[in-house]
C-alpha cells in the first residue's frame, strides 16, 4: 500500500508540473502579445485574422504583410480561445527565435511566415508528446516529426501543441493531465477528437492551419464539430508520426496525418506546400507524387455515388438533410449523382475494425493503460481487454438477443491465433477490392457520404463508441476523405428528431438521440471520398461543395 500510495503521489506530481507548464505558457503567450501590441498599437490584428490563408501567405511572400505582425495576431486570438475552450497544451516559445530567423531568409517556401498550430501527439523536438498518458510527460521528443520539418523547411511557424482524449481513441477531447476541451461554438459541446484541440483552435480562429492525425475520424469529427474542413489522406501520402500507433496497430485501422482549415484553399495550400523533395528525401516510405494541379484543377463534370445512411448508425434529421441538399444542389451544378449501395458496415465495424485493432484480446491495449491514474472514456473497452476468454464468450452469448451489437463487441475482442490474424488481414483486402470495383462499376470520380453530426455534448462520445461507422470505414479502407461543412441544424431538424429510434433501438441509439438534442444553429458536415492516392480529386470535390 505504501509503494502503490508513493507511485501514485509522483503520478499527480507530474500531472501538477504539466499543468504548471500549461499555464506558464498562456502567460508567456499573453506577455509577447502584450509587449507586441505595446510596440505595435497601429497594427489592425482583427484584418490579418480575417485573411484566408492563400492571401495571407501571398501578402507575406510579397512583403505586404510583416511575418511578425502576423504571428503575434494569432498568438493573442489563440490565447483567447486557449482561455475560452483549454484547446492548447503547451507554446512553443522557440517559435520566436524562428520568427526572428524568418525575417532573415532569402528562399521563402510557401508557407512562409505561417503560424500553425500542431497536435500533440506529433513530435515537435524538445516538448512532450503525451498522447493524454501521465507516464510521457516530461519525456520530450528527440527531434521534429518528418511532418514538422518540412513545414519549417516551407517556412511555417509551429507556435502552440494542443489537447487530445487520453490514448487518441477518442472522438471527445479530455485527459486527467490537461482536463476537457470545448466546443468554440457551443461550451457545452464537446469540440470531436482526438484532434479536438486542434479543431476547437482552429475553429475558433485561433490557428490558421492546424495537423491532427485520424485513426477513425480524429480528423473528421473536430471538422465536423467545429463547423470547419479537414482532409484526410491515403495513410502513407504524407508521413504519419509512430506515435499515433498506440496499440501498434497494422493493417486494419490505417493512421493519417492531415490538415484543418477554415475553407479548402487553404487545404489546397498546405498539401502544394507538403507534398514536396523535402518530404520525399526526409522519408523515403512517402511516394514521391507531388501535388497534381492538373486534376485540382479540372472543371470537367463530375460522376458522383452518394448514399444518405450506412444502416449501422441511423442519421440525424440534419445529417439526412445535409445529403439531400448537397446532392441536389451538386445536379443543378451539372454533376451526375448515382446512388451507392453500402451493405456489412456492421461486419466492417465489429469483424475489421474492433477486431483488427484488439486482434490479441486488448492485451495490448490494457497494458498501455497500466500505472495511469484514470482511463478516461474508454471504460467499456479497458474492462472488456481485462476481461478472461471465457466471460467475454459467455457475456457475448447471454447478450446477443437482448443488445446484438453488445454482444459484438465482446465477440471481437477475442484472442486471435496467428492464422486468423492473417485471414483477416486477407479478409479486409478482398473486401476493399469489392468496394472499389463496385465504385468502377458504376463508373465513380467520387463519392459524398454523411457525416457524424451535430456535435454531441460533452461526455457523450466516451458513450457512444459505436457511432464511429461513417468515418473508421474510411479508415479501414483507406481512402482519402474530407469534411466540408454545409448547414446547420434548424428548427425542423430538432422537431424531426423527437422521432428518432435508431436501427437497433437499443441503449446506443436512446443515448444518440439526447447527444443530438438541442442542437439548433449548430454546423453539419458532409464527407467527400476519393479512391486512394487520389488526394487531388478529393479535394476538387470539397470544393465544389464549399462553393455550391
Amino acid at each position: 500500500l505504501l509503494l502503490r500510495w508513493r507511485r501514485r503521489r509522483g503520478l499527480w506530481r507530474k500531472v501538477r508540473a504539466a499543468r504548471q507548464r500549461q499555464e506558464r505558457s498562456l502567460v508567456q503567450m499573453e506577455m509577447a502579445a502584450r509587449r507586441f501590441r505595446e510596440q505595435h498599437p497601429s497594427v489592425n490584428t482583427t484584418s490579418i485574422l480575417s485573411l484566408p490563408l492563400p492571401e495571407l501567405s501571398k501578402k507575406l511572400r510579397d512583403g505586404s504583410l510583416p511575418p511578425d505582425h502576423v504571428f503575434y495576431a494569432y498568438v493573442g486570438k489563440a490565447l483567447q480561445i486557449a482561455t475560452e475552450t483549454n484547446c492548447i497544451t503547451e507554446y512553443l516559445q522557440e517559435s520566436e527565435t524562428q520568427l526572428r530567423k524568418a525575417k532573415l531568409a532569402e528562399k521563402l517556401g510557401l508557407l512562409y511566415g505561417v503560424p500553425v498550430s500542431i497536435k500533440d501527439s506529433i513530435d515537435c523536438q524538445g516538448h512532450d508528446s503525451t498522447l493524454g498518458f501521465i507516464r510521457n510527460v516530461n519525456k520530450p521528443a528527440a527531434e521534429d516529426s518528418v511532418v514538422v520539418q518540412v513545414l519549417r523547411r516551407q517556412g511555417a511557424i509551429p507556435f502552440v501543441k494542443t489537447n487530445v482524449p487520453q490514448s487518441l481513441i477518442s472522438y471527445d477531447c479530455k485527459n486527467l493531465i490537461f482536463g476537457q476541451t470545448f466546443n468554440p461554438l457551443l461550451y457545452t459541446r464537446s469540440p470531436g477528437g482526438s484532434s479536438g484541440g486542434e479543431g476547437a483552435l482552429v475553429g475558433g480562429g485561433g490557428s490558421i492551419l492546424g495537423f491532427g492525425t485520424d485513426v477513425g475520424g480524429s480528423l473528421r469529427f473536430p471538422a465536423a464539430f467545429c463547423g470547419i474542413c479537414a482532409l484526410k489522406p491515403t495513410g502513407n501520402r504524407l508521413r504519419h508520426p509512430p506515435t499515433v500507433n498506440v496499440l501498434c496497430w497494422s493493417l486494419p485501422v490505417v493512421a493519417a496525418v492531415g490538415p484543418m482549415a477554415k475553407d479548402v484553399e487553404s487545404l489546397v495550400l498546405c498539401m502544394r506546400a507538403l507534398l514536396c523533395e523535402d518530404m520525399f528525401n526526409l522519408d523515403s516510405t512517402v511516394p514521391p507524387l507531388p501535388f497534381n494541379e492538373e486534376v485540382y484543377s479540372s472543371t470537367q463534370p463530375l460522376r458522383i455515388g452518394y448514399y444518405e445512411t450506412d444502416f449501422f448508425t441511423m442519421p440525424s434529421p440534419a445529417m439526412r438533410r445535409a445529403v439531400r441538399e448537397t446532392k441536389q444542389l451538386l445536379e443543378d451544378a451539372g454533376h451526375t449523382l448515382v446512388p451507392f449501395e453500402l451493405t456489412n458496415v456492421d461486419y466492417v465495424i465489429f469483424n475489421f475494425c474492433v477486431r483488427g485493432m484488439f486482434a490479441d484480446g486488448g492485451t495490448s491495449f490494457h497494458k498501455k493503460f497500466k500505472g495511469e491514474l484514470e482511463k478516461s472514456g474508454m471504460g467499456l473497452f479497458f474492462w472488456l481487454a481485462k476481461s478472461p476468454s471465457w466471460l467475454k464468450t459467455l457475456l457475448s452469448w447471454i447478450a446477443k438477443p437482448f443488445v446484438p451489437r453488445f454482444s459484438a463487441i465482446i465477440r471481437s475482442m477475442r484472442p486471435n491465433t496467428v492464422d486468423e490474424v492473417w485471414s483477416l488481414h486477407h479478409e479486409i483486402e478482398e473486401f476493399c477490392h469489392q468496394f472499389i470495383a463496385q465504385w468502377k462499376k458504376l463508373n465513380l470520380d467520387v463519392m459524398l457520404c454523411p457525416m457524424l453530426g451535430p456535435a454531441l455534448g460533452i461526455g457523450y462520445p466516451g458513450k457512444l463508441s459505436v457511432a464511429v461507422s461513417y468515418t473508421m470505414l474510411y479508415n479501414a479502407l483507406d481512402f482519402p476523405v474530407g469534411v466540408v461543412p454545409v448547414t446547420m441544424v434548424t428548427d425542423e431538424d430538432e422537431e424531426e428528431l423527437k422521432g428518432y429510434k435508431g436501427y437497433f433501438r437499443d441503449w446506443w441509439d436512446r443515448t444518440l438521440a439526447k447527444a443530438f438534442h438541442g442542437s439548433v444553429g449548430l454546423p453539419v458536415a458532409v464527407q467527400c471520398v476519393a479512391l486512394p492516392w487520389q488526394e487531388e480529386l478529393c479535394l476538387r470535390f470539397m470544393k465544389e461543395v464549399e462553393t455550391l
